[in-house]
């Protein structure tokens, strides 16, 4: 029996009182993480947080991905690498041939059972076509982790009439994930027209001045309509978790 299913019996024995809450602590203790000798994987957080750890693959050789990946195979029911890429899909493909790539948000993914998807709509807004593939990252997170998506790519202030054009979108949906780089005016005027909450990606797409993403994070951060969150410049992994949290 793998750790997830171990875990996924245990709390079933628990509830049922088949088993005590103390021994169940002290076998869960045992459960905890997977040692491969080079990463200590949490194996048990989609028990504990709803979904599997997640992969993070800059940095990484593709040797240590591939075991990172066949153990959290064996202990979840989803998959999800972040800054992976094409190198890497074609590699681990030979023998997960479930997998799927993302070439555009360097996003490799993968799941056993189909996904029930959450009431909730999240649109996903960026402000200019260089701004995509941290929507794409975003789109595909909130997508593996259950949730309906819409995108409405390249409506930037520049020509604010593309987003008004397309008001009655913003009213539909529950969330909105802004994506933009240069100035990152984009969050606060999305802000401003409607009463749902705002989850703001800075990106590192500009000039100089820009600052490889300062300048629109700044922005907004000190954005001064209420109700925008603020993630990391490029964190399109970071939005999609979180408004998945929100959608919950």
């Amino acid at each position: 029996m793998d750790n997830y299913t171990a875990i996924k019996q245990l709390l079933e024995d628990v509830g049922a009182k088949r088993l005590s809450t103390s021994d169940a602590l002290l076998r869960l203790q045992k459960l905890r993480y997977e040692d491969i000798g080079f990463a200590k994987l949490d194996i048990s957080r989609g028990i504990r947080r709803g979904f599997p750890e997640v992969v993070y693959c800059e940095g990484k050789t593709i040797k240590q991905v591939e075991k990172i990946v066949d153990s959290l195979l064996r202990n979840a029911d989803k998959l999800l690498l972040t800054r992976a890429d094409k190198k890497i899909f074609l590699h681990l493909n030979k023998k997960h041939l479930n997998l799927k790539f993302n070439e555009v948000a360097k996003v490799i993914y993968a799941q056993k059972k189909k996904n029930t998807f959450k009431k909730g709509l999240v649109l996903i807004l960026t402000a200019g076509t260089s701004d995509i593939p941290v929507a794409e990252e975003a789109r595909i997170t909130l997508e593996v982790m259950g949730n309906r998506v819409e995108t409405l790519y390249d409506v930037g202030v520049a020509g604010i009439h593309r987003l008004l054009y397309n008001e009655e979108i913003l009213k539909r949906a529950d969330i909105i994930i802004v994506v933009a780089g240069m100035d990152g005016a984009l969050a606060s005027v999305v802000s401003g027209l409607i009463s749902k909450p705002v989850i703001a990606v800075p990106t590192s797409v500009g000039y100089g001045g820009s600052f490889h993403g300062i300048a629109p994070l700044l922005t907004m951060l000190n954005c001064c309509s209420p109700g925008v969150a603020v993630v990391n410049i490029d964190n399109g992994f970071g939005a999609g978790y979180f408004a998945s949290l929100i959608n919950r």
